[in-house]
């Protein structure tokens, strides 16, 4: 069983619409210990009984060379073989966390859930901006495979870059017609963004898009995955914009479906 640190990461430096993602972490949490419900996922894997830590929230300063200090909070983790489950904040921590698991690893595939590509060159002049993270990481880091579920905003630019990337994109047109199976034979790192799901069961995001994929076919695709899950994060849900918790809720529950895939 491999163990699984959980770490907060409150940054939303990088968000180009509204702030408010730094401030999930500890929503999250709260909505996961709540009463109303219990730490056993579906998979029959209760959180009491894993080797979890949670370390708490890292709240990162306003600059670049704080974010980027991201990639030297989570890697002493990764050394000690742990596996980083992160709240973010906003998409642009991905991009710090997939070096430091790359770095370990070597080459992995990343399961990017969204709404959005993420592969801009730069957004109104910012490279580590939230809408880029993809982008740095397939010229850097340069995965076996980003795969993409749920895409619903594609522009001409992201289109060249996903083209230029190669990236495996299943636009949420195809997914809802056309249900598939993932086969991924290298370890895995899961990026969920919340807006990713459709606004009726997580209205808490800054870029909230209509047409999106319900908790159940999430959790279907994640549940069936074969394969080892080196690292997750769940980023963009912004409290500010909750309707009595729900996209928390929905977070939470995120979390002990994926928890439960990274143990085994």
């Amino acid at each position: 069983m491999h163990p699984i640190v959980l770490l907060g990461i409150c940054s939303d430096h990088n968000s180009s619409y509204m702030r408010g993602a730094a401030l999930a972490p500890p929503k999250i949490r709260q909505s996961l210990y709540c009463e109303a419900t219990n730490l056993a996922s579906e998979l029959g894997i209760d959180m009491q009984d894993i080797s979890l830590t949670d370390l708490g929230d890292h709240r990162i300063a306003d600059s670049e060379e704080a974010y980027l200090a991201i990639e030297d909070i989570i890697t002493p983790h990764v050394k000690s073989g742990a596996r980083p489950l992160l709240l973010g904040g906003d998409h642009s921590i991905t991009y710090p966390a997939v070096r430091a698991l790359h770095k370990h690893h070597g080459p992995l595939t990343i399961l990017h859930f969204d709404a959005h590509p993420d592969l801009y060159a730069h957004y109104r002049g910012n490279r580590f901006s939230h809408a880029c993270p993809f982008a740095r990481v397939m010229e850097e880091i340069k995965p076996c495979r980003l795969v993409q579920v749920g895409i619903r905003t594609l522009n001409s630019h992201q289109a060249e870059q996903a083209k230029f990337f190669q990236v495996e994109m299943h636009q949420m047109k195809d997914v809802c017609y056309r249900p598939f199976q993932l086969t991924i034979t290298t370890p895995l790192y899961i990026s969920f963004d919340m807006d990713v799901l459709d606004p009726a069961y997580a209205p808490g995001v800054s870029h909230p898009e209509p047409g999106g994929m319900s908790v159940r076919e999430v959790l279907q695709i994640i549940q069936n995955l074969e394969c080892s899950v080196i690292g997750a994060d769940i980023v963009e849900y912004n409290p500010n914009r909750d309707l009595q918790g729900i996209t928390a809720k929905v977070a939470a529950k995120l979390l002990k479906e994926i928890a439960a895939k990274m143990i085994v």
